[in-house]
């Protein structure tokens, strides 16, 4: 056993500039996370200024909202300092806009252009977050491979 310790392996691209497709899946998010909290904060106000069915409803959906913000808000910033862990949290985000972009797309109203944008922001995120360019800068290794 030695005394030494082994360096942490580094990624090919962690000294170069971050690359557009990563940018890109972040600035994404961010506008999610940043919608999210846009949303809870009109429902919040609504339900506190208005005149709501049910004021407590109105103000846990508001709250809620703007606490799953939290999510895509700090994948966004993993993903723009490019840590590894930051890419689950933004996949998840984008799965889970995806049922969410559907129910919008079922309503008879005004909410399906919601749900179009919604559902084109969602995969075009995930394409991102799972190029090969983004999960290299990310320093993601696939499943069974050695550090290189």
């Amino acid at each position: 056993m030695s005394a030494e310790q082994t360096p942490a392996p580094e990624t090919l691209d962690s000294t170069g500039p971050r690359p557009l497709r990563l940018t890109a899946a972040a600035v994404l998010a961010a506008l999610e996370g940043l919608a999210l909290v846009v949303g809870g904060a009109f429902i919040l106000v609504r339900g506190m200024t208005g005149d709501p069915d049910d004021r407590q409803q109105a103000v846990t959906g508001g709250v809620t909202l703007i606490v799953l913000a939290l999510l895509p808000l700090l994948a966004a910033r993993g993903l723009l300092g490019r840590r590894g862990w930051s890419r689950g949290p933004a996949v998840i985000t984008q799965i889970m806009a995806l049922p969410v972009a559907f129910n919008l797309l079922q309503a008879d109203s005004m909410a399906i252009p919601g749900g179009i944008a919604l559902g084109v922001v969602a995969v075009t995120a995930l394409v991102l977050l799972v190029n090969q360019e983004t999960t290299r800068a990310l320093g993601i290794r696939g499943p069974g491979r050695a550090q290189e």
